[in-house]
């Protein structure tokens, strides 16, 4: 029998109130102190960041004693953090590849699109090249060390704090890397301050120097097609439609689970945790399939209405996001992290630095026309999330009107095309991180041929005119 006065029955509820409450201080602490407000820093990793230092406090001052794993929370509120973090990752995936578009890549803009995915790539490739160069040579002068950690640099800068979870796991419970799992959150919460540390930096002094205007915060005004179109089931029917965005967003991510967990069931232990820590590429797979049968449903008239709402969908991708933020950065164990931060503090300025310079000089010569445009987004995608791009270039192109907006979103697919064997080098990494590093290296330099192919063949061609 239950017994709905016992702490445990209301640990759960507890824990998404305290979650979602630190995003409300958050909130008010941005709008009330101006330092926060400029720096950029999404609300979510502010209250992901307050919630991480209440529970530090209270490790010590409590000795040593987890404030989420108090009974109040219901004794297992660490691991249900992690959990969240793990799936809301997928979940965040799945909505968003679910929003329908009706914009078409030209052919003339099929190649900057293609550009942008590739600068993905190739930057993942170089923070993983240098992340784990750092820590195979730094495991030589501290053995204790493992010497492949650096490869989550780029899953936590560069995919954010599911990804970095999900690997940072792997290492942990396959090769013994004592404490992976909060290493790689620590890694992208350091992402994440990147990115604000890094896109205020650039913004102030473009404001300087009298390229953007100051700007107020003003509301999002939303017309009445941007809510709904003419199409689709009305908002307020026999069950209401959020509960029916909520519903296919999950439906798609059992079925991808489901899969998962059948392949799983056929393969070893070390490919099994690879394909659990790859859910949001099965989620965004799955959403893909989805989508274009509910497409050819509707076209086939079995369906009269669209069920997808692009503006319900949206908030759902932009809830999981927030959400998996607050609770990866708020898991943290810094007990379990202490030994590390001398090379953690090391691996996020050579991310930082790296993913600034390189996006930079990619963007000046690639996206010459809205290079400014290009690099923040990109930037800010490459150490946070791709919400936390949208930020930075909202401050010089609130309109959206350069293209930079378009080619986050359409960069997904070449990045998942190119960037799919990032995912098996570094499953290999803990085995042999020279033979995995002489790889990324090789990659990374063919996808640069690629990224600046008109560049290099060009210049080429020009020679041999000459000659």
């Amino acid at each position: 029998m239950v017994h709905f006065w016992e702490s445990s029955n209301g640990g759960f509820v507890a824990l998404l109130a305290v979650v979602f409450a630190s995003l409300i201080v958050a909130s008010l602490l941005k709008k009330a102190i101006p330092f926060l407000r400029k720096s950029l820093m999404p609300t979510s990793v502010l209250g992901g960041v307050l919630l991480l230092v209440v529970a530090t406090i209270y490790y010590f001052a409590s000795g040593n004693q987890v404030l989420f794993d108090t009974a109040f929370f219901g004794g297992n509120g660490s691991q249900v953090l992690e959990v969240l973090t793990y799936h809301m990752l997928a979940l965040g995936f799945v909505a968003s590849t679910l929003v329908t578009t009706e914009r078409k890549v030209t052919k003339q803009r099929a190649g900057e699109v293609l550009n942008t995915g590739l600068t993905t790539v190739s930057t993942y490739l170089l923070q993983g090249l240098l992340g784990l160069g750092i820590t195979i040579v730094a495991s030589l002068i501290v053995p204790t060390l493992f010497p492949a950690a650096g490869v989550i640099l780029p899953f936590g800068f560069g995919q954010g704090t599911g990804q970095a979870l999900n690997y940072g796991t792997i290492y942990e419970e396959t090769y013994g890397f004592g404490g992976g799992a909060h290493f790689g959150l620590t890694i992208a919460a350091m992402g994440f301050l990147s990115a604000s540390l890094g896109g205020t930096v650039h913004l102030n002094v473009l404001k300087k120097r009298g390229k953007i205007a100051p700007k107020t915060e003003q509301a999002e005004v939303f017309n009445a097609s941007d809510i709904q179109s003419p199409n689709e089931r009305p908002m307020n029917g026999s069950w209401d439609k959020l509960t029916l965005q909520i519903a296919l967003v999950l439906v798609v991510y059992l079925a991808a689970y489901g899969v998962m967990a059948l392949i799983g069931s056929f393969v070893g232990e070390n490919l099994r945790s690879t394909i659990f820590g790859l859910n949001f590429l099965f989620g965004v797979l799955f959403a893909v399939v989805a989508k274009e049968i509910l497409k050819l449903l509707n076209k086939k008239n079995v369906l009269k209405k669209q069920y997808t709402n692009n503006f319900l969908l949206t908030r759902i991708s932009n809830f999981c996001f927030d959400t998996m933020i607050v609770c990866g950065i708020a898991v943290i164990r810094i007990d379990y992290i202490a030994q590390y931060w001398g090379i953690i503090l090391i691996l996020s300025a050579v991310g930082l630095i790296c993913t600034y310079l390189y996006n930079y000089f990619v963007a000046k010569k690639l996206f010459p026309t809205y290079s400014e445009e290009q690099f923040l987004v990109m930037y800010g995608m490459l150490t946070g999330t791709a919400s936390t791009g949208v930020i930075l270039l909202r401050e010089i192109d609130g309109d959206f009107q350069t293209p930079a907006s378009e080619n986050l979103v359409y960069q997904n697919f070449p990045a998942i095309a190119f960037g799919f064997p990032m995912m098996i080098i570094a499953s290999i990494a803990p085995e042999n991180p020279l033979l995995t590093l002489g790889i990324i290296a090789v990659y990374l330099v063919a996808i640069n041929v690629l990224l600046f192919r008109k560049q290099i063949f060009k210049k080429k061609s020009a020679e041999t005119t000459a000659e």
